[in-house]
């Protein structure tokens, strides 16, 4: 049975070397399957080739397979020491060597012609061996193109023209590999995220482990100032931790016992004891280096598009060249000038600006983006998510925090002074959710030391009990009044509050009244803002939709500024909802938790889960996942997304634009070799530098 394998790819920096090495790794007898990402530099191949004939695929570009494994920092080359830099430098100083015999006073064209010479073998000799295999075997790629260029300007006696060439591409080269690793940067940065290494205990023993040796059940020692090597579950010390490698908050977060922690992030004052929940193949930042580098890997739509044009451009543009340089002189022009044109027209024919105009901006995006965490599982989804025009938000756990919290203790006229302490101790009997928020709610007021017996639940109405001799009842105000009759003034607060869309209890003793209590999933602090945020970015249409009472969803419209409101919902009302929607304003994202919402973020346009950090539903189910669980990183995707969109059209108009301009230029027989390689290496660096902009964005 044949096995996936894989493997990382070092001096891969160009997207046709990229697709060349993925078809010549195909080729290989044993290989069933190939598949090359270029954004995460990495191999994935079915099959059982070797290492070597890896690398002999390779070869060609010099490129070199390493291990997944492989830990090793990848060595930093200063500036001046890089091949490609030194290659270029000595390329400069004999073509200005060239050109000093060129233009003094008495010039010496033979003196000249030898060091335009000399510049061309330095600066072109690893293309040339190149393109002159990819020639012997019919293979039109960019370095073939300017091969047979450069040699055809030599042979016309243009040397000046061609040295320049030379010069001008192993210019753009060194500046093109430096881009794409600052592009590829990102990667780079979460891999090195969680240490290799981590001081463990097990069976009572002290061991320093790498931490592929690192298993289930052992307890790591973390150290203040320490990363935390594995995810895992605090079992005992008390610290905060800086998460923003992996979710994007900027303000570090308390861990106490029991808390689940993450590898990566980093351990600020308390030492901490953890025991590891996952191997390290299986972290959250192990999850999020495979989905980010598999999203690059995915072609984006405008893609797919630039790599079908390529596709047929080249051959076309050869034939345009052929047709240059031999019909003109056939109708009675000098061969020269028409060969020289026909040559240019070569050099702007290289497709490596048009190929590369996409992949280097969807990679710097993602890449920037898992920087602010939040995860985009493909091109295609960064694209999809530029186009959206109304977005559908869940209530529970999206707008609001997902957790009731008691907002109101209002306690009537004669009230006993210790009631709280009574109602706590009741509902400390109780799984209720709403029972667990007043319970928290007494706590932070001090300690529940009374006891309870008799104890009783009643469906839908609240709880009873005895506590320290009195009967005290918790629940609902209709049913309180069904055991007493309630204060006016206190019947009035309790319709305030239910109108402003909290859940109201009453508090009896003794069948007497002593205080209401008012409870609700309080909205995030950011609801508003971000909602503000998303109209004036230009989304048209918001909605919320929720499983929750008319009233209550009302209430929280009115405080976030969502449009449209649609309640009482079962998940598969949403996912109709969502349906419509996409009908009435087309595309669509849907925001929810990533479990309960499922069907509707399946059935949006865009699935955007709120959590991702260590849930792997919201990870697996969900197009897009905002790590913190915050929703301000809403907006910022969404500009990320739009702002990917309009680079992605401005690098294929100046790849497209300039090459016409350049070949406009053949009318009145100004085109040159300079002008085509301007137009050619020039697109390519503009491209480039254009996508780069894309690391600017923040939150």
């Amino acid at each position: 049975m044949t096995t996936k394998t894989e493997y990382r790819l070092e001096n891969l920096s160009c997207a046709s070397c990229a697709m060349k090495f993925e078809n010549n790794v195909k080729n290989i007898p044993s290989v069933a399957e190939a598949t090359v990402n270029f954004g995460a530099s990495k191999l994935s191949f079915t099959g059982d080739a070797t290492v070597e004939e890896l690398q002999a695929a390779g070869a060609f570009d010099g490129i070199k397979v390493v291990p997944l494994t492989n830990r090793q920092p990848e060595t930093k080359i200063p500036f001046y020491r890089r091949k490609e830099n030194i290659v270029t430098f000595l390329s400069l100083i004999f073509v200005i060597a060239g050109m000093t015999y060129t233009y003094k006073e008495i010039p010496n064209p033979t003196v000249a012609t030898g060091l335009f010479a000399v510049a061309i073998i330095i600066g072109g000799t690893g293309m040339f061996l190149t393109g002159l295999k990819n020639l012997a075997r019919l293979d039109f790629d960019m370095k073939t193109l300017m091969t047979i260029a450069i040699i055809g300007a030599a042979i016309i006696g243009e040397w000046q023209e061609a040295a320049v060439v030379v010069l001008l591409f192993a210019l753009s080269e060194a500046l093109e590999a430096y881009s794409m690793n600052k592009a590829r940067q990102s990667i780079r940065d979460l891999m090195d995220i969680a240490p290799p290494s981590a001081v463990v205990k097990r069976n009572n023993e002290v061991l320093e482990l790498q931490t592929e040796d690192i298993q289930i059940g052992d307890i790591l020692l973390v150290k203040p100032g320490q990363k935390i090597a594995m995810d895992g579950i605090v079992k005992s010390g008390r610290s905060t931790v800086n998460q923003a490698p992996i979710t994007g908050e900027s303000v570090p977060v308390l861990k106490e016992v029991n808390d689940e922690v993450f590898a990566g992030t980093l351990n600020e004052e308390g030492a901490l004891e953890v025991t590891v929940t996952k191997l390290v193949g299986d972290t959250t930042i192990a999850k999020i280096i495979h989905l980010v580098e598999e999203a690059q890997a995915e072609k984006a739509p405008s893609q797919k598009f630039v790599d079908k044009f390529a596709k047929y451009y080249t051959p076309i543009i050869i034939a345009v060249a052929i047709l240059v340089a031999i019909v003109p002189p056939l109708f009675g022009a000098e061969w020269q000038p028409w060969i020289y044109q026909g040559l240019a027209v070569l050099v702007v024919g290289c497709p490596c600006a048009l190929v590369v105009s996409t992949p280097v901006a969807i990679v710097t995006a993602i890449g920037n983006a898992a920087r602010q965490g939040v995860l985009i599982k493909g091109g295609v989804h960064l694209e999809e998510m530029g186009r959206i025009t109304a977005v559908a938000f869940d209530k529970t756990g999206t707008l609001t925090r997902g957790y009731p919290e008691v907002t109101d203790f209002i306690v009537g006229r004669g009230a006993n002074a210790d009631i709280l302490q009574s109602v706590a101790a009741v509902e400390s009997m109780s799984q209720h959710p709403l029972a667990r928020a007043i319970v928290n709610y007494a706590k932070g007021q001090g300690p529940i030391t009374k006891e309870v017996s008799n104890f009783q639940s009643v469906t839908g109405k609240g709880a009873y009990a005895d506590v320290d001799g009195e009967l005290i009842h918790v629940g609902s105000v209709l049913w309180a009044s069904e055991l007493t009759e309630l204060p006016d003034d206190m019947k009035q607060h309790a319709v305030k509050l239910q109108q402003a869309g909290k859940s109201v209890m009453a508090v009896l003793a003794n069948h007497t009244f002593q205080a209401l209590i008012a409870v609700t999933d309080p909205l995030r602090e950011e609801s508003a803002k971000v909602l503000q945020q998303l109209k004036a970015i230009g989304i048209r249409h918001t909605v919320m939709l929720t499983g929750d009472d008319q009233r209550t969803a009302e209430a929280i419209a009115l405080q976030t500024g969502v449009t449209d409101v649609r309640a009482g919902l079962m998940p598969e009302d949403k996912l109709t909802a969502v349906k419509e929607l996409i009908g009435d304003y087309g595309r669509v994202a849907m925001v929810g938790d990533g479990i309960n919402d499922a069907p509707a973020l399946a059935a949006s346009s865009i699935g955007i889960a709120m959590g991702g950090a260590g849930t792997d539903a919201a990870l697996e189910t969900a197009d897009i996942a905002l790590m913190a669980d915050d929703l301000s990183q809403l907006p910022y995707t969404m500009k990320l997304s739009r702002k990917t969109l309009q680079i992605i059209k401005e690098n294929i108009m100046f790849a497209l634009g300039l090459k016409i301009v350049a070949l406009l230029l053949i009318i009145p027989g100004w085109l040159t070799l300079w002008i085509a390689i301007f137009a050619d290496m020039g697109a390519t660096l503009l491209v480039v530098l254009n996508s780069l902009r894309l690391l600017r964005i923040h939150k």
